[in-house]
């Protein structure tokens, strides 16, 4: 089979499963041959080596099973940079990177990168920015691996495991969060894919903000004077964040919902 006829058969294979299948099964295929996505067009007609099948069977199994492609292919592209992904950490996803255009736009010296998952944040607004990076998380498989992902990106950094403020130091003149926001109530609801992740980094409380509530408590004693606090929401959140820190205002996404909020 070339390059071309291989995805499509695994695109086929994985349809049950993703609406993206096509997009999918094209990164699959040039993944388990080592080659880069991008790459794609070019090697359409190239033939796809036999020695490579059995890793691609094996890619498109889990994702039958539900398994998001992100933890499959264990990488991922954010801000133009890539990043491994485990099943510890959310997968960056673009509703994120209009917080790091944002955070880029308004500049800064040091930044920390709170509830930091992979580290994609961070490392992003480091490697883009010059910005000097701190990460924070409450899981220490997540610290991990930010750790490993800014070294791949080649960034040094600070981390702390820390339940939010709880073992910070020092002042910042960016903190950045992309704090669990999802009500407990809508956990069962969402995506197969999605149930995949980590419910700690999924769960806000009953209506999605509990988070914002502990971040408003804290947030002031570690960022500078002229500093900003920069939050990711969730879709119809922004309105009611605004209220919690008594001002703020609403940055939109791609798509027109308002999906971060600069204090």
């Amino acid at each position: 089979m070339t390059f071309s006829e291989a995805a499509a058969y695994t695109a086929k294979l994985i349809a049950s499963v993703s609406h993206e299948a096509d997009t999918e099964a094209r990164a699959m295929v040039c993944h388990a041959s080592g080659r880069e996505y991008r790459d794609f067009s070019r090697l359409r007609g190239e033939v796809f080596p036999e020695k490579y099948a059995a890793i691609l069977k094996d890619y498109s199994d889990e994702r039958l099973k539900g398994i998001p492609l992100q933890y499959i292919l264990g990488e991922w592209e954010f801000m133009g940079l890539t990043f491994r992904t485990r099943p510890c950490a959310l997968i960056p996803r673009q509703d994120t990177e209009t917080l790091c255009e944002e955070a880029l736009q308004i500049g800064g010296k040091t930044v920390l990168d709170m509830c930091c998952g992979t580290g994609c944040i961070g490392i992003s607004l480091a490697k883009l920015g010059g910005m000097k990076a701190s990460f924070a998380d409450i899981s220490p498989d997540c610290i991990a691996l930010a750790g490993e992902n800014a070294e791949r990106n080649g960034i040094e950094g600070r981390f702390f495991q820390s339940d939010l403020f709880e073992n910070i130091q020092g002042k910042y003149s960016l903190i950045c969060c992309n704090p669990p926001y999802i009500p407990s109530g809508a956990i069962a609801g969402l995506q197969k894919e999605v149930l995949r992740e980590p419910v700690l980094a999924l769960d806000g409380g009953e209506d999605g903000l509990d988070f914002y509530r502990r971040i408003a408590k804290d947030y002031s004693k570690h960022l500078n004077i002229d500093g900003r606090l920069l939050m990711e929401v969730g879709a119809g959140q922004a309105g009611d964040v605004i209220k919690i820190f008594g001002g703020g205002r609403a940055v939109r996404d791609l798509c027109g919902i308002e999906r971060v909020i600069v204090v």
